[in-house]
């Protein structure tokens, strides 16, 4: 059974009818999209059943094949478009670190979400984002004002 047909009949037996599109993201991933009337029960609060919907069907795939690559479950592009809500937010939040030069702590989010800020912001020239290791209990990305780059070689004035 493939991961679309799976996840079709999971969501049948829970009772929604839908439509399912399967596409690669950017880093190759297999997504797949799920339309339905019932959008809302499908996401849940803050995507909490969509994430339980998620880890259900990647832990079946992985009983079956240890190696499979990880399915990521989207509904109605919920995740696309709170991943660009996220960004925008911590991007307006890191525009006072710029301009102040204190760094700011942000709420906790789960890995998925800190892995979308530290993303955004690993080619920012002015601010850099620093997390506590894996093993801390509280998991918050603090927002840092980059040190500006020293020059490799001193300028010679002549």
């Amino acid at each position: 059974m493939t991961p679309k047909e799976l996840l079709d009949t999971i969501l049948g037996y829970l009772g929604f009818v839908v439509e399912i599109d399967e596409t690669r993201n950017e880093g190759g991933n297999l997504t797949l999209q799920v339309y339905t009337e019932e959008s809302s029960r499908v996401i849940g609060r803050d995507g909490e059943t969509l994430e339980a919907i998620q880890f259900l069907l990647n832990r079946l795939i992985q009983a079956k094949e240890r190696d499979a690559e990880k399915v990521i479950v989207d509904c109605e592009h919920f995740r696309s478009m709170r991943e660009d809500k996220i960004v925008q937010r911590v991007r307006e939040l890191a525009e006072r670190v710029r301009i102040s030069g204190r760094s700011l702590q942000l709420e906790p989010m789960n890995s998925y979400e800190r892995r979308i800020v530290h993303n955004a912001f690993k080619d920012d020239p002015d601010v850099a984002t620093w997390s506590p290791n894996d093993s801390a209990r509280i998991k918050q990305i603090t927002l840092l004002k980059r040190q500006p780059q020293r020059a490799a070689a001193p300028q010679s004035h002549e």
